[in-house]
């Protein structure tokens, strides 16, 4: 387990385990926190250990959502001329980037939520694959509340995920989303009644991807992501050049002989990236 300020992770089985672990300030997002989390998604990114990634978190609020006081202090928000404003962009696109960073990771991505979901933690979540909850789980755009517009991926990524309507009454309003209705609309997949029997079904959905070639879950990602973003043809003609760049026959038998055999099947692990950046 590597130790972090606002986060503990852990591999275990190929499963990446990483836990928000501020509960006494409602876990939320300060600059330490994207600096962390930056680092920590990179490195899982990079290494091509892990085959899934559970992401959970602690106390009674998964997240509350951006620390505002972040931007009464280490953060300036310049709104003077034009030349701050434009480096608010900047800002914006380096944030933006951090949970891109999780919708694009190459291993599926499980976010498992209780309580608050509040603000830029719906930005976060919404990047991931699939989502679980509790009863008492909500999520709120709680940007338009406090005057402002969410600007790092839900309003972008959350209309993928769910009815439009549903979308503009929610970054209107900042009304609340319980659970259950977001079950209903597509959001979560599934509501538990206890952060314990949530975060074991993550783990065991964690660990039946986990169960699968790495290769062949990324290429399913790869396929799925397009196809959100892309018209049928254009999806259909990406499937073709996709499946005939990873396609292994080894593969498809160790498959079908390890169901025969009643026994684990045995896959390579993606392999380790490399960057220009970090030699010579």
């Amino acid at each position: 387990m590597d130790a972090y300020t606002c986060f503990r992770l852990s591999l275990s089985d190929h499963i990446a385990h990483l836990e928000l672990s501020r509960p006494e300030q409602l876990n939320t997002m300060h600059p330490v926190f994207w600096r962390e989390l930056d680092e920590i998604v990179t490195q899982l990114h990079r290494e091509g250990t892990a085959r899934a990634l559970v992401v959970s978190s602690t106390g009674k609020h998964f997240s509350a959502g951006m620390a505002l006081d972040t931007f009464a202090g280490a953060i300036q928000l310049d709104d003077q001329n034009p030349e701050g404003r434009a480096a608010v962009f900047d800002l914006l696109t380096d944030m933006q980037a951090t949970f891109t960073r999780i919708e694009n990771l190459r291993i599926p991505v499980i976010f498992a939520i209780q309580g608050g979901c509040i603000g830029g933690a719906v930005d976060m979540v919404t990047c991931g694959c699939i989502r679980y909850a509790t009863a008492d789980a909500f999520f709120c755009i709680q940007e338009i509340n406090i005057g402002m517009v969410a600007d790092v991926g839900t309003l972008q990524r959350l209309p993928k995920l769910v009815p439009f309507a549903v979308v503009k009454e929610l970054a209107y309003t900042g009304r609340r989303l319980g659970a259950a209705k977001a079950e209903q609309y597509g959001l979560v997949n599934a509501v538990f009644d206890t952060p314990e029997a949530m975060l074991e079904a993550a783990l065991q959905c964690a660990r039946e991807i986990a169960a699968k070639p790495p290769i062949a879950i990324w290429g399913t990602k790869q396929a799925v992501t397009y196809a959100r973003d892309h018209g049928v043809e254009d999806s259909l003609r990406q499937m073709g050049w996709l499946q005939g760049a990873i396609w292994s026959n080894a593969h498809v038998r160790e498959s079908i002989l390890a169901m025969k055999e009643k026994r684990a099947a045995s896959f390579p692990p993606l392999s380790p990236l490399q960057s220009f950046k970090d030699v010579g």
